[in-house]
């Protein structure tokens, strides 16, 4: 099976699901426009993945998944850098720091937001090496496409839906001249703090993307959420300045503070 295209023709999601019929082993490089992901198999179940120049080793990925403090991952940084990563596993279980299902687990979580990624990438070309495995000194895994190609389906229907929502990214926000009488009972996530900290005329939804290092989905999501409360409305962008709001806007769990974050918001809104 020769597989080679434009991602305009053929959705990951379905690549995937070819990928999972033909039970290949090899790996797909999809071209993206400004980073490129390798997402190997065996046997027609996920292996390994990998996109862009991030971090792929297992220190990083245990460290962000927060199994590793950054005591400790700095400590891996300094004295075992050059250990493989096979090896380092083997060493983190052997002094009882995790076991064998954490490291998986966690490299399985990994693997599987990287593709989930790539499925609202719609530009790009994709070809599959049959002779192209995972890299030696990564660990692989074996995981199932089948929860993956649901999770793809759903995610393009959304995706679909957003697009007809907010159809350009490069419009404004601003707040509400009424935001309405419940917005002292606002609950805003942490990544709904973070894309309402930078609101502003000036700043444009792409913007606020790059800012937050969100994909095109993750700030659409937000962005129609916060429209559907009646939070925010789309504007013209007033200026090309990028996002430095004055003040940022952070999430917490202390409930005092939150409350003062809400009336720091409604104050803002007020304001404009």
């Amino acid at each position: 099976m020769a597989l080679r295209g434009n991602l305009r023709d053929f959705t990951i999601t379905q690549l995937l699901n070819l990928i999972n019929l033909a039970g290949k082993t090899g790996t797909l490089v999809v071209e993206g426009p400004s980073e490129t992901a390798k997402i190997a198999f065996r046997d027609g179940k996920l292996a390994y993945a990998e996109i862009g120049s991030e971090d792929g080793s297992l220190a990083s990925i245990l460290h962000h998944a927060k199994r590793l403090s950054s005591g400790q991952y700095k400590s891996i940084q300094q004295g075992a850098a050059h250990i493989p990563d096979k090896e380092l596993g083997l060493l983190l279980i052997n002094a009882g720091y995790l076991s064998q299902e954490d490291i998986l687990t966690n490299l399985q979580q990994h693997f599987t937001d990287i593709v989930q990624r790539l499925f609202t990438w719609v530009e790009g070309f994709f070809h599959f090496d049959n002779d192209l495995l995972p890299p030696e000194e990564r660990i692989s895994v074996r995981l199932d496409l089948e929860n993956l190609i649901i999770e793809g389906s759903r995610q393009l229907r959304e995706w679909e839906q957003l697009q007809d929502e907010i159809p350009s990214l490069d419009m404004a926000l601003k707040f509400t001249d009424r935001p309405g009488t419940n917005l002292r009972n606002v609950n805003l996530s942490v990544e709904e703090w973070r894309v309402v900290s930078y609101i502003n005329p000036r700043n444009t939804m792409r913007q606020i993307a790059s800012a937050t290092k969100m994909n095109d989905l993750e700030i659409r999501r937000i962005i129609y959420g916060l429209l559907q409360a009646g939070l925010v409305e789309v504007t013209r962008q007033a200026g090309a300045i990028a996002p430095t709001p004055s003040v940022r806007v952070f999430p917490s769990d202390n409930k005092e503070e939150q409350k003062s974050l809400v009336n720091r918001l409604i104050n803002r809104i007020r304001s404009l």
